[in-house]
């Protein structure tokens, strides 16, 4: 059995993919599926790091009590460490509840990461597009928790950051724009060196190419892609409709205009008028491992390749972590037991 670890990085699992809202839930996942999936892929007695993910509600009750201290001592027994994931858009950055759920996710982490370990949290791109958020409440909120992450690094002796995830229709969602995005924060904020050091990105392999920034997580997935004036493929891709994910879709046009849809519902009713188009990408994460039936096709050719440029330049980034979260939803076909799946993709990115 291979080491469930990458040379010079932390290779990990989301848990977001196991439905948990109350810290007793969390641990229970973590006690079965996830130690299941670890005696999978992971030679015994070696160190196993954990994509946690963490709803407001768990980090709060984990700070409740000697509920943090019994986890400690779980993770030691279990030879275990964790990273933590925050996601949804509700609140966002402009939020003072957002800036307070991320300070307790950094209060956590900074306590559980291991020394010489980065402890990076996941976070989402500061707003949606559609709620056409402040940005300088963003900003101020961001700044603020820059300032948190200092001082809990110093208290602790870790170094900690941020990683804001661009995503399709986020408030920022591709490489220009999430420059742009930067650059007005560090023009916003009166440290801008804090800034650089505490805040940063993560590169999703379905969403971004990364240039410039801190790169806080790598994020391995693969997304759907299609052509989009192909009658076949349009039938093909309502077998991936389902209501419990937003799954936004961005259609490349002949002249290199992008149009952008919010949900595959929109994109399915708009779906005659895509004679002039030439691509299209559907934010559903597919198995890493698995190639859909044509004429669908994937994304997963940039997951290798990042992979690739991981082995080449070491420092890229030190958290890597497997992002495929919509077991649940998949079409009959590609459904398998879920501890299975997740193994079969740490097989899949320990072979590249």
């Amino acid at each position: 059995m291979k080491s469930a670890k990458l040379p010079g990085a932390h290779l990990a699992y989301c848990t977001n993919i196991h439905p948990a809202e109350s810290w007793a839930e969390t641990l229970h996942v973590l006690k079965t599926h996830t130690l299941q999936v670890r005696d999978h892929v992971s030679p015994a007695n070696a160190p196993y790091a954990i994509g946690l993910r963490l709803s407001a509600r768990a980090a709060t009750e984990l700070l409740e009590g000697d509920h943090l201290a019994q986890f400690k001592l779980w993770l030691e027994d279990e030879n275990c460490y964790v990273f933590v994931k925050e996601k949804v858009y509700q609140p966002d950055w402009t939020s003072s509840e957002r800036l307070r759920y991320t300070k307790d996710l950094f209060t956590i982490i900074a306590q559980l990461v291991p020394e010489g370990v980065e402890g990076s949290v996941s976070t989402l791109p500061g707003s949606f597009k559609a709620f056409q958020a402040d940005e300088a409440a963003i900003f101020t909120h961001l700044e603020a928790c820059a300032q948190y992450i200092e001082n809990l690094s110093s208290q602790y002796g870790r170094d900690l950051h941020l990683g804001l995830e661009p995503e399709p229709l986020g408030h920022f969602e591709n490489t220009e724009e999430t420059i742009a995005f930067f650059e007005r924060l560090l023009c916003f904020c009166s440290d801008t060196k804090l800034i650089k050091k505490r805040i940063g990105i993560n590169y999703d392999t379905c969403h971004f190419r990364a240039a410039g920034i801190r790169i806080s997580k790598l994020h391995l997935s693969s997304a759907l892609e299609f052509n989009p004036s192909d009658i076949d493929a349009i039938e093909a891709i309502r077998g991936f409709d389902e209501p419990t994910y937003l799954h936004q879709v961005i259609v490349r046009n002949h002249d290199g205009r992008l149009k952008r849809f919010t949900d595959l519902p929109e994109f399915l009713n708009a779906s005659e008028q895509m004679k002039n188009t030439e691509l299209a990408r559907v934010h559903f994460h597919i198995p890493l491992y698995a190639a859909p039936a044509e004429p669908l096709h994937s994304t997963q050719q940039h997951a290798s390749d990042a992979i690739n440029y991981l082995k080449s330049n070491p420092d890229f980034c030190s958290h890597v972590e497997i992002e495929t979260y919509t077991w649940g939803v998949l079409p009959s076909e590609l459904q398998i037991p879920i501890e299975e799946q997740i193994a079969r993709e740490y097989d899949w990115v320990l072979n590249q």
